[in-house]
């Protein structure tokens, strides 16, 4: 059950970022970047100190890392 709602995080994670970050992306795309930023959202959170607790937490911390991700993949590309 646990991953199942890992990965509905990921896709709305996914889904938002790319929206904020103005990019079209399809499902899978947005469920893999999504569960990419979960983990780095969980791990630099971690790493500053910051327990995401409840559903909307869990959510904001992955589209926040999900945006990071977003964002390197952007400048990656563009060289």
């Amino acid at each position: 059950m646990e991953l199942i709602i890992f990965l509905v995080v990921g896709l709305i994670a996914g889904f938002i970022a790319a929206q904020i970050m103005g990019k079209k992306q399809d499902l899978l795309t947005n469920l893999i970047v999504g569960v990419v930023g979960a983990v780095v959202g969980g791990g630099i959170s971690g790493l500053l100190g910051i327990a995401a607790y409840g559903l909307i937490a869990r959510i904001v911390i992955a589209t926040l890392g999900a945006m990071l991700c977003l964002f390197i993949w952007q400048k990656y590309k563009g060289r």
